[in-house]
């Protein structure tokens, strides 16, 4: 089994250390990741420079690459040199450092990575945990991730559907389990803070605070973390709406 690693922190972060000592046991593990942090990339695509792409890693079972480039960058360089010939078997992105529930999904270059292995044919899951430290704690992720990947290979999903798993911040004997759900209803309010440079110019600096639209929601991702569980949730790369495209056939006239 060959199992293909990336990520959005780049390749130095904690987080993909630990999902790449999960993977071993399964299989060969070969890492395509950001040579920096590109969260909030989503699906962005490097294109009016060049994307370059480098071994700084190898021993048995394990070959790390790093890319010049966003998440997606990297996984359709990898698959355009790395696995030209052979596709990997399984994609994994992460472990991200901060949560990935509600309106993030739209924004998250790690997800930006499993929509694109999806869209090459390869089971996918971009798994977080709701810690932004560089000094986060994984052993909760050293638990439950093997649950969630044996399920996976025993029972996989639906083409074109790449999973979002969010863990809490939460010692390992905290997490109540895991929980499958839908994305939260929500937006970021007060979004940008005005400041001012030492010269006196203005600038925005990216802020906010995520507001719950439905707080009471027990099958939402984001309640469920807040209930002390791993929140699953299954994404699909077509974004028809098509109980809106039925009804729209039906009443609008051209």
């Amino acid at each position: 089994m060959h199992i293909f690693i990336t990520n959005d922190d780049g390749y130095l972060s904690p987080g993909l250390a630990t999902l790449a000592e999960l993977m071993r046991p399964y299989g060969q593990v070969t890492i395509v990741a950001p040579e920096e942090g590109q969260s909030g990339m989503s699906n962005a695509l490097t294109v009016k420079i060049p994307v370059r792409m480098r071994r700084v890693h190898k021993e048995q079972g394990l070959t790390i690459y790093t890319a010049g480039g966003t998440p997606t960058d990297c996984v359709k360089l990898a698959m355009s040199t790395l696995f030209a010939d052979s596709k990997p078997d399984l994609l994994v992105s992460g472990i991200n450092h901060g949560s990935n529930t509600s309106v993030a999904v739209i924004y998250s270059g790690t997800l930006g990575a499993a929509a694109e292995g999806v869209l090459y044919g390869i089971p996918s899951i971009g798994f977080s945990l709701t810690d932004y430290s560089p000094q986060a704690d994984f052993s909760a992720c050293r638990k439950y991730i093997p649950k969630i990947i044996t399920q996976t290979l025993a029972h996989p999903f639906a083409p074109q559907v790449f999973l979002n798993v969010n863990i809490p911040n939460l010692p390992p004997d905290k997490i109540k389990g895991i929980r499958l759900g839908r994305q939260t209803k929500g937006a970021w309010a007060e979004e940008y803070e005005k400041r001012i440079d030492p010269t006196g110019a203005p600038y925005y600096w990216l802020t906010g605070r995520f507001v719950n639209h439905e707080p009471d929601a027990p099958d939402a991702d984001e309640n469920i973390l807040q209930q002390g569980y791993i929140a699953i949730v299954p994404h699909h790369v077509d974004m028809t709406e098509y109980h809106e495209l039925e009804r729209l056939k039906k009443i609008w006239q051209f």
